[in-house]
């Protein structure tokens, strides 16, 4: 890295405009390029026809749509050293009934008091702190977040889940199983946390007996306090020099979950019948990533335990880039109208992604969900993620293992948006309602921001 200039009297440190050729000549550098393998082209591609799903004519059963959507925004709180950051999230639920939808389409012109019943969205705001801050009287930036992520938790969201007092009632009815009857041996079980947020001792025992009543425990021997919500383990990618900014996109991918699963405890207790009536859809596949993956685990167990009950969930998870929807795109002439092509690791590894050899299930520790490419009838391209009853789906893909897969299918193509490719309109309008821009968002943020903690 080049010198940069503090105080403006002598210039920046520029890179070499020659050192390249010290790469170009070198020996191990040109063999290394040689040995490079990549991804098949897409005339190379052969698609197995038993892998292949057409989608049936069927009687729509969806009568609510809920699409959930999240963005942040970094912000310099201080720009001169040492500089200090925080990252303002925004995420929303966006809900509408599907004959509001076809009562538009079939109008000659649409009123603004038609538009407004599909922009229905209850927002949630979170601003964490990432790099050279503290809050309150934490001692140290990850202590800082450990608690702004807890408090952000136990603080009851508006109107989202309005039975449930807070997201911490259902992350304790998700991590100890309380969906279960009282007499099952899986109800309450201890839940192993990696690591102590502390001390760094490992494989702590959090049990919901030792759990105080306002979710955190003292389980280990350091006799320190521990969150519940320490079990997504997000102080463990956190630097208190470095910063936070390796843990914002798990965060967001958390979150949008966890509306998804607390609306779903919601209407589990209100009335079941609307589950079976609900499509839910997430921007991006549907999975949990980086230090917060074990919680798929959780989310798989509580989608089984709902199809026992009868009571599948209707939820797909949409990828708008990425390698999977490059590789859609050189497929698209392959595929027939209406059909899906159900992605397990032969096809994966032997087409999109360059490996020799993985006999275990692809993203068997993140997702818990299987990867399909449809093709609706309209000829749009989608990569979508369905939940499984289990991860060996990707080793022999088959219908059967996908949850509602058939209620998907038919109901995407009624959603498309012709304003972007290939997109959807419940996640192109979402976005709209709660991403933030570089400009002029982080601008107005800043100076929000400055003008709350007195910096000027």
């Amino acid at each position: 890295m080049g010198y940069s200039s503090k105080y403006g009297k002598r210039p920046n440190e520029y890179a070499s405009k020659s050192a390249h050729t010290a790469l170009i000549n070198d020996q191990d550098m040109r063999e290394f390029l040689a040995t490079c393998n990549f991804p098949k082209d897409g005339l190379e591609i052969r698609i197995d026809p038993q892998k292949i799903i057409n989608v049936p004519r069927l009687e729509n059963p969806i009568k609510y749509i809920v699409a959930v959507d999240g963005g942040y925004d970094t912000v310099s709180a201080r720009k001169n050293y040492p500089s200090a950051t925080v990252s303002f999230f925004q995420f929303g639920a966006l809900m509408f009934k599907v004959e509001d939808l076809e009562h538009i389409e079939k109008k000659a012109f649409i009123q603004p008091s038609d538009m407004q019943k599909l922009k229905q969205m209850e927002r949630l705001k979170l601003a964490l702190p990432t790099r050279c801050l503290t809050v309150g009287n934490e001692k140290n930036l990850t202590d800082s977040i450990r608690k702004t992520i807890f408090d952000f938790f136990t603080c009851k969201p508006k109107k989202l889940s309005e039975k449930s007092s807070n997201f911490m009632k259902t992350l304790c009815w998700l991590v100890f199983s309380e969906y279960l009857q009282n007499d099952n041996s899986k109800r309450d079980q201890p839940y192993v946390l990696s690591s102590c947020p502390n001390c760094g001792k490992k494989d702590i025992s959090l049990s919901k007996k030792e759990m105080n009543s306002d979710y955190t425990f003292k389980s280990c021997e350091c006799g320190e306090k521990i969150y519940l919500t320490d079990i997504f383990r997000l102080h463990e990618a956190i630097d208190d020099e470095i910063g936070a900014g390796g843990i914002l996109g798990y965060v967001t991918s958390l979150l949008e979950q966890f509306v998804i699963i607390d609306l779903i405890r919601t209407i589990y207790y209100k009335n079941r019948v609307y589950l079976r009536e609900t499509l839910f859809i997430k921007d991006g596949p549907l999975g949990f990533f980086g230090q917060t993956a074990n919680i798929h685990k959780l989310v798989r167990n509580l989608m089984n335990y709902l199809k026992s009950e009868g009571l599948t969930i209707n939820l797909v998870g949409i990828e708008k880039s990425g390698v999977f929807v490059e590789h859609a795109l050189q497929i698209e002439p392959k595929l027939d109208n209406g059909t899906a092509v159900m992605l397990g690791n032969e096809y994966i590894y032997g087409n999109i992604l360059p490996t020799k050899e993985n006999n275990d299930p692809y993203a068997n520790t993140s997702y818990y969900s299987g990867k399909l490419i449809y093709k609706t009838e309209l000829g749009q391209m989608f990569v979508i993620t369905v939940p499984t009853t289990s991860a060996n789906v990707y080793l022999d893909p088959d219908k059967s293992y996908y949850m509602n897969l058939d209620n998907v299918l038919i109901n995407l193509p009624n959603l498309k948006c012709d304003m972007y490719d290939n997109a959807l309109f419940p996640i192109a309008l979402a976005n709209k309602l709660v991403s933030l821009s570089s400009h002029p968002s982080s601008g107005i943020l800043e100076a929000f921001m400055k003008d709350k903690m007195g910096i000027s």
